[in-house]
């Protein structure tokens, strides 16, 4: 069954001003609430961070490319080829993004994401960063037509929608994506055992602790989409490593730290690295953007 929800009818408004991600699952849960549909499926970055208890998660997908893509109008300038990147805590900077560093001074940006925009106005100030709604087709028409010099997307929606399209990596050592950016969330009626272990098959286990440990991360900030958040969780032999930023809507403020810990702890490094930072002034600055 395919379900229209209010997120993809009301695509004209920034989504931080119709009521934020829940808008993306409302009618969904509606129908496993109706019974009407078993099981639903959502990009896990628009999953709001707490779960309603009458819902589980049935399964967490292998996780597609997670970075975010820089797509370059057409006699612009060049997009750059990016390597894939062995994402991680490491510096980083706009010698990591060669594709961001050659757009022009004063080149229109197009995103929906005020965490994209946090962090474009961070690492280049000199842009005039616009908000965009609309699905693929749509922002891609509307960069062709010349409203925009170049627009940021999520590289794993373009690869599931099957578009091809000169996009420029964006390394996420540099330029974090939304916590759960790249999986698929299946979620059903908490209980439906039947249904619980028909997806168990689909769950990937080193993809579900990294979005339990981003989305613990925004679960602690009380953050919602009106709030630039980014989180990425790594894992690798022995532990799991948690990447996370809270910024102004400026790009002026930027808090970024690191925690790490055991792949099981998964949520309690989140609520972890979401605690320190608090500690660093997150809380008001989270104060501040909810005025």
């Amino acid at each position: 069954m395919v379900i229209k929800t209010s997120g993809d009818r009301l695509s004209d408004r920034p989504l931080a001003e119709v009521g934020g991600k829940g808008l993306f699952i409302k009618e969904l849960e509606e129908a496993l609430v109706k019974g009407s549909i078993d099981l639903a499926v959502h990009s896990m970055k628009d999953l709001p961070a707490e779960l309603a208890p009458d819902f589980a998660l049935a399964a967490v997908t292998s996780r597609a490319d997670l970075r975010d893509v820089l797509v370059v109008r057409a006699g612009g300038a060049p997009p750059a080829p990016v390597a894939a990147p062995a994402p991680g805590p490491e510096a980083a900077g706009l010698d990591l993004l060669p594709a961001l560093a050659e757009l022009p001074r004063g080149a229109r940006v197009g995103t929906g994401s005020l965490r994209r925009r946090a962090q474009l106005a961070a690492l280049r100030p000199d842009l005039e960063v616009v908000a965009m709604r609309g699905n693929v087709d749509t922002r891609l028409r509307k960069l062709d037509a010349g409203e925009f010099d170049a627009i940021v997307l999520a590289a794993a929606g373009l690869e599931r929608l099957g578009v091809r399209v000169a996009a420029s990596p964006l390394d996420p050592r540099a330029f974090l994506p939304a916590p759960g950016q790249g999986a698929l969330a299946l979620e059903c009626r908490a209980g439906d055992r039947g249904v619980l272990e028909a997806c168990g098959a689909l769950d990937d286990p080193a993809t579900r602790a990294a979005c339990a440990a981003e989305r613990a991360f925004l679960r602690a900030l009380g953050a919602s989409c009106q709030v630039p958040v980014a989180a990425l969780a790594t894992l690798g032999d022995r532990e799991l490593v948690l990447d996370g930023l809270v910024a102004s809507l400026d790009g002026g403020c930027v808090l970024r730290a690191t925690a790490a810990g055991p792949a099981a702890r998964a949520e309690a490094i989140g609520t972890r690295l979401a605690s320190d930072l608090i500690a660093r002034g997150a809380d008001r600055l989270l104060a501040a953007l909810a005025q």
